[in-house]
């Protein structure tokens, strides 16, 4: 960005300059602003179901530890300690006895962060050490949310909780929470991850694209349809075959899938239909779903399919089947892509086993449709860097456009990037994110 345009003249209404994809400023002040600003993933808390629970990652590149306490609640804290900045924890995921210990100095802490004790403690007295930073002990990473077993983080507050700033979304994560007959998910076959050579934007842009599978993914459905063959009339097709013939469907049913754009970034993608409609009901399923949740609550919780929820940055959800995407962005052309498998609790089996097949066959990075998508991505970071045209361009369906979020469209209008970019702005300001009840 040095001898470039300013952060406030890279987001026009219809194009971004490419310096938001190519440029280590910007990404380093996103770390700063906007990953800090946001309400960001941090994991699930089924993946530490006992006091003393661990995992660990990274928000906004600062290393984390999300952890569940003797009384149930879950901190996230810097994973850092306070005496010299060792990790406290190393391992991804574990369990602690009752304390958390340093491994270097054996400073340890309670599970609220507090400091505890240090060896040779009295070396310490009739020093200013009681008024340091480091007698604070291990520091919290913001704010916590924890909706239906998902867990948020966020650094600095714009005075909204996370059910102001998720807004509508939340009836998402209730939604799939519910196809649970007892309102409960569980993590399922651990975290794929993928590290792709590109920026953390091409990869959240292409969540909301429905344009790119008519061409990108041909070779996907043209293989399935080549091993699917003439099969015989009212022969239902295998779970593999209802989960990738769908890519091949044209312009006019991406068109009428439509979308719905929401203030801070978010929106739904699949608002009408998507490539999930097809999933339905399984046996007594649904009568379950009946009993749990009475009528009209079961009916909108099997017809939950949309294509895409975006959680403005960093996490996209599917409701059928079960899966999500969160972004790890690690540097401005590198980014880590975690797929998500849920099992609802109390379901069938076929549920589960369609949310694996599905990240296998879709998210793997060896699979007939993300390496379509990677090998773009790649490129597209490089070549971005060539030629005297700056800028990429998001006009489709721009004329006539008008109106703030909450509002719907079709499912092929670039509104839905558009409101992105318009989040970024905001979050990259210099005053922050809109005052509250304010929209992009």
């Amino acid at each position: 960005m040095r001898g470039g345009p300013a952060v406030a003249d890279l987001v026009r209404g219809d194009q971004v300059h490419r310096d938001l994809y190519l440029s280590a400023e910007v990404f380093a002040l996103e770390r700063t602003r906007l990953f800090r600003r946001a309400w960001l993933f941090v994991g699930h808390d089924s993946q530490i179901p006992l006091a003393g629970d661990f995992i660990t990652c990274a928000l906004a590149g600062e290393p984390v530890l999300m952890l569940r306490r003797e009384d149930a609640s879950v901190v996230v804290l810097h994973n850092r300690c306070a005496h010299k900045g060792a990790p406290v924890v190393s391992a991804p995921a574990g369990r602690i006895a009752r304390v958390l210990r340093c491994p270097y100095h054996g400073w340890t802490y309670a599970t609220d962060g507090g400091l505890l004790g240090m060896p040779l403690r009295e070396g310490y007295e009739g020093t200013a050490f009681a008024e340091s930073e480091a007698a604070r002990g291990l520091t919290h990473w913001g704010e916590v949310a924890v909706h239906r077993g998902f867990v948020f983080a966020r650094a600095e507050s714009d005075g909204q909780d996370f059910c102001q700033s998720t807004g509508e979304l939340i009836e998402a994560l209730d939604l799939i929470a519910d196809r649970s007959p007892v309102g409960r998910l569980r993590l399922a076959g651990g975290v794929l991850r993928t590290e792709i050579q590109a920026n953390w934007k091409i990869y959240l842009e292409n969540v909301n694209d429905s344009v790119h599978p008519v061409t990108t993914h041909a070779s996907a459905t043209l293989s399935a349809r080549a091993v699917w063959g003439n099969p015989t009339e009212g022969l239902e097709a295998p779970l593999a075959m209802r989960q990738l013939l769908p890519f091949g469907s044209g312009y006019t049913f991406f068109e009428k899938m439509g979308g719905r754009v929401l203030p801070g970034g978010h929106s739904v993608l699949g608002t009408y239909q998507s490539l999930h409609t097809s999933y339905s009901a399984l046996g007594d399923y649904g009568q379950s779903l009946r009993k749990a949740h009475g009528e009209e609550r079961a009916k909108r919780v099997l017809a939950f399919s949309p294509q895409n929820v975006v959680f403005y940055p960093t996490m996209a959800l599917k409701g059928a089947p079960q899966v999500m995407r969160v972004l790890r962005p690690l540097a401005y052309n590198r980014t880590i892509i975690e797929a998500w498998a849920f099992q609802p609790e109390g379901a069938p089996e076929a549920l589960l086993e369609s949310a694996l097949l599905y990240n296998r066959q879709v998210f793997s990075p060896l699979s007939l449709v993300a390496h379509d998508d990677l090998h773009l991505f790649e490129h597209i970071q490089t070549n971005l860097a060539a030629g005297p045209n700056p800028w990429v361009s998001l006009h489709r369906q721009e004329s006539g456009a008008d109106g703030a979020p909450p509002r719907d469209v079709g499912g092929v209008d670039e509104a839905l990037l558009r409101n992105q970019y318009a989040a970024w702005v905001q979050l990259m300001s210099d005053r922050g994110p809109a005052a509250p009840g304010r929209g992009p």
